[in-house]
Order: C-alpha cells, then structure tokens, then sequence
C-alpha cells in the first residue's frame, strides 16, 4: 500500500483572469513592401493581415511578459506572492538558459514560484493551459500564471516573401486557478513529427554560432499551402474532439478563439465546424499579425476588453503550429 497522501487539490480549475501586451510601434504593410515584391492587396487577400506590432529594443520577451501578467493578476484579483507556478511558451526567447520564467517571476514579485519555459510553437498557450489545470487540480499550486510571449519581428526574414508578412510582436497572460464547476475542458492534443519540416527555423544555432558576418541570421520559414490545407482540415477534426470531450456542440458555443495565424484559416474553420451565426470568432490577426503562442491570450483579452465576449461565455480555444503539434479545449472566459 503506497503512504503518498493524496493531494489537496481543487476539484476543478478555471482561466480568473487574463491581460495582453502589444508593442507600441504598429506596422502597416507598406513597410513590409520595402523589401518584397508585393502588394498590400496580396498580403490581406493571403493572410488578412493590415498590420502587426513590432517591438522596440527595451520591449523584451520579459518586459512585455511582466506587462501582461500585471494586467492578468489586476484582472483575476490575485497577488503575485498568491502564484504557486509561471509558464512561459515562446520560441522567441534566445538564451536556451535560463529559463525567462524565472527572471519574469522574480520581477512581478512572486515569491520563488515553480518557473519553467516550453517550446511548443503556436499551440504553446494550450499546453500551458492544460499544464496550470493539472497542477491546481493536483494540488502543487493554487494560482498558475501561463504566458504565451513572441518578439518573433526578431526570427523573421524580411526578404521571404512567404513569411515576411505574418509575424507580430506581444504578450498575453492568464491566471489559473481553483473552481467549483468544471471551467476548463479537457485538452485534445498531440503531434505530427512527419511534418516537422513544414515549419522551421532555417539554421540550428550549432551550425550558426561560429560564422562569419556574412551568414545570415537564422529565421522562421515555412511550406504556407502545406500548413494551410493542414490547419483546415486536420485541425477542425481536433476542435470538435475538444468539443466532444467537454460534453458540448457548436451549438453550446459562445466565442471561437483559435490561434491567429491566418484569416483564411480562421474563416476556412469556422466553415468546416459548422460554426453558428452567434458565436463570436476572433479575428485579431488583422491589427496584431501572428504571435505564436501570444496569440490566443491576445484575442481573448482583446474580446474581453471590447465587450465582443463576456464573463462566462463558452469558448473554444484551439493552438496549432511548428512540429507540427496542436491543442484544443473548451473554457469559461474569467
């Protein structure tokens, strides 16, 4: 017989609060034609997007983290020294050690939380999330704080045509913590290593470190028609096992909010879910680009702030990207 004491966790945990960070510097598309052969026509007919934010030299992926967790404990009416743990996804933090979760924690003031990174790509946000509710079900933290972070102005070539356009610059954030109802899904994930070479960075930085001035730095590339056909339609098919999983149909929906990659995808989506006419689908990626895993945080705090989506609503949140790997859940907006 095993003398491990059971955990005294919460029966259930939920999303308390949630808080976005987006670079002040906005960038139109006219910018990005200064060094592809394009037209602003193209690019938003392509991927919807106007413009994205940018972020300047003291906007860090810590300084805009510590922005948007401050807004996600004001909003959730938790202390920093309440945080048991912070996870941070990104792919844009350089140092491969330490992790920036520790130097976020420390500057928000909680008091030596669990503090770790991962590297999930744009589905980072859902694997963070599914983390934060093992641990306060589990009983290893109270309160969590996931961050989704990008400065992925940074791993973008300006010259490729295929991706110069995409990528934005933010943070977002969300405090979990316990509930009496169930409030977070359960989570539909997974990988496709097959495909790993879809999306990429174009030189390991073993290979890079050493080179002379003329090597370029390593960037983000990826096959687009590729990517497309699979987020449409491999990832609709996880978005209604998410459904499936939380007992609930279109139907029950309140708000859509899959990762903004691409306004084609999201539309392409949408459609293939059979989504109703009143469920309200974020579509942020026209002002704030592709943030990887800042992504879903940001449109869900956009929704919030705008009243497009309230206190309580239903949402499917969906994650998807470099690996390939993916994740989807069904949450009740804090």
């Amino acid at each position: 017989m095993s003398k491990i004491k059971p955990a005294k966790g919460s029966p259930y945990a939920r999303i308390l609060g949630v808080g976005g960070y987006r670079p002040a510097r906005v960038v139109p598309n006219e910018v990005i034609l200064e060094t592809i052969d394009s037209s602003d026509e193209w690019i938003r007919s392509r991927s919807g997007i106007a413009t994205r934010h940018w972020a300047s030299p003291e906007e860090t992926v810590a300084a805009m983290s510590v922005e948007a967790s401050g807004k996600a404990l004001a909003d959730a009416g938790v202390s920093p020294e309440q945080i048991g743990a912070v996870i941070v996804s990104t792919v844009s933090h350089f140092k491969q050690t330490p992790a920036v979760a520790t130097e976020i924690a420390h500057r928000i003031g909680a008091p030596k939380p669990a503090a770790f990174d991962i590297s999930a790509g744009c589905a980072g946000f859902g694997y963070g999330l599914t983390l934060a509710k093992g641990m306060v079900v589990e009983g290893s933290a109270q309160y969590v704080l996931v961050i989704g972070v990008e400065r992925l102005s940074d791993l973008t070539d300006l010259e490729d045509r295929a991706t110069a356009f995409l990528f934005g610059d933010g943070a977002g954030a969300v405090v979990v913590g316990p509930a009496d109802e169930p409030a977070i899904g359960p989570t539909v994930w997974g990988s496709e290593g097959d495909k790993s070479e879809t999306i990429k960075q174009t030189v390991p930085w073993d290979e890079y470190a050493g080179k002379d001035g003329g090597e370029k730095f390593p960037a983000i590339t990826q096959e687009g028609q590729a990517v497309f056909r699979w987020a449409v339609f491999e990832m609709a098919k996880v978005a209604q096992q998410a459904l499936d999983a939380a007992g609930i149909t279109a139907e029950d929906l309140d708000v859509f909010i899959p990762h903004q990659a691409n306004m084609r995808i999201i539309d392409s989506m949408v459609k293939t879910l059979k989504l109703p006419d009143h469920v309200t689908v974020a579509r942020d990626v026209e002002t704030t680009g592709n943030t990887s895993a800042a992504s879903i945080p940001l449109a869900m705090e956009r929704l919030l702030a705008t009243g497009a989506a309230k206190s309580g609503d239903t949402a499917l949140v969906i994650g998807f990207g470099a690996g390939l790997v993916y994740a989807a859940t069904v949450v009740t907006l804090p």
